[in-house]
C-alpha cells in the first residue's frame, strides 16, 4: 500500500513538473510571438499574447512591460474617446504592476510619468519625474520636463491675467495690477523658481540641450511677468534673449554633428 502510494505521489510530482514545463514553453513562444507582433505594430495581436504570457507566468515582467507598451503604443494622447482613455489606463495599470515588483523600472517610471504628461495631468506627471530623478539622477528629460510643466502651468494663468489688465501678449511686463500680481507671486514664483532651477540642472547634465535653453528663455521671459518693476522685467527679458540665441545657435551646431556623423558612419557617431 505504502508503495502505491509513493508511486502515485512520484507520478503527480512528475505531472507538475510536466505542466510547470509547458507552462513556461508556452509564455515564452507567446512572448516571442507578441514581440514580432509589437514590431510590426500590430498591437492588439501583440497585446492577446503578451496577456497569455503573462496568465502563465505572472511573475515574468519582460512580457508585461511589453504588454503595457502595447498598450500605450495603441494610445493616442489628445484623443478624448472612451476607447482611446481604456488604452491609456490599461497601460498605466501594467506599468504599475511591474512597480510592485521593481519599485526602480525606469522604464515603468518614465512611461508613467509621459502618460500622465500628455494627458495634461500636470501635478501626476511632475509627481512621476521626480521619482524617475530618485531612480535616474541624470536623467535630463526629467528634469527638463519639470521645467516645462513650470512654465506651461504659469502661461495658463499668465495670458488671462494680462488680458484681463488690458495688456497685450508682447507687451512688456511686469503685470500691471500691483495688487493683484502680488497675489501671484506668492502663489507662482517658488514654484517657477523650481522649474527655472529644474531646467537649469537639465543643462548642466548636458550642456548642449537646445531644447531646454529655449524653454529656460520661455521660463525666464514669463517669470518676469512677477517682478515689481519695469527694469526688474527688462533685465530678465535681455538674459532671456540670450538664451534664445544660444539656443538657436547650438541646434545649428547640433544639426552639423549629427550630419557629419551620419556621413561618416557608425564610427564617427560613437566619437
Amino acid at each position: 500500500m505504502r508503495a502505491k502510494q509513493f508511486l502515485l505521489a512520484g507520478a503527480l510530482g512528475s505531472a507538475v513538473l510536466l505542466s510547470s514545463g509547458c507552462s513556461y514553453l508556452k509564455a515564452r513562444d507567446n512572448l516571442n510571438q507578441g514581440v514580432q507582433s509589437f514590431k510590426a505594430t500590430q498591437y492588439q495581436r501583440a497585446v492577446d499574447h503578451f496577456k497569455v504570457a503573462t496568465e502563465l507566468d505572472p511573475n515574468w515582467s519582460t512580457p508585461r512591460l511589453y504588454l503595457a507598451m502595447s498598450y500605450m503604443s495603441m494610445w493616442i494622447p489628445g484623443a478624448e474617446s472612451a476607447e482611446n482613455n481604456k488604452f491609456a489606463q490599461a497601460a498605466l495599470e501594467q506599468f504599475n504592476k511591474v512597480l510592485e515588483r521593481d519599485p526602480k523600472d525606469q522604464l515603468a517610471l518614465k512611461s508613467i510619468a509621459s502618460i500622465y504628461f500628455n494627458q495634461k495631468k500636470f501635478d501626476e506627471a511632475a509627481q512621476w519625474n521626480r521619482k524617475v530623478i530618485a531612480v535616474d539622477p541624470n536623467s535630463k528629460e526629467a528634469y527638463y520636463t519639470l521645467g516645462v510643466i513650470a512654465w506651461t502651468k504659469w502661461y495658463q494663468v499668465d495670458i488671462p491675467e494680462r488680458h484681463k489688465m488690458g495688456m497685450k501678449s508682447e507687451e512688456p511686463g511686469p503685470l500691471k495690477d500691483k495688487k493683484r500680481r502680488e497675489e501671484l507671486k506668492v502663489k507662482w514664483l517658488p514654484e517657477l523658481d523650481q522649474g527655472k532651477a529644474d531646467m537649469e540642472k537639465a543643462l548642466q547634465i548636458d550642456p548642449n540641450y537646445d531644447d531646454a535653453m529655449s524653454f529656460l528663455n520661455l521660463l525666464i521671459r514669463y517669470r518676469a511677468d512677477l517682478l515689481d518693476t519695469p527694469q526688474d522685467y527688462k533685465k530678465q527679458s535681455e538674459i532671456a534673449d540670450s538664451w534664445v540665441t544660444k539656443s538657436m545657435e547650438t541646434k545649428k551646431a547640433n544639426a552639423e554633428k549629427k550630419e557629419k556623423a551620419a556621413q561618416n558612419g557608425p564610427a564617427a557617431a560613437k566619437q
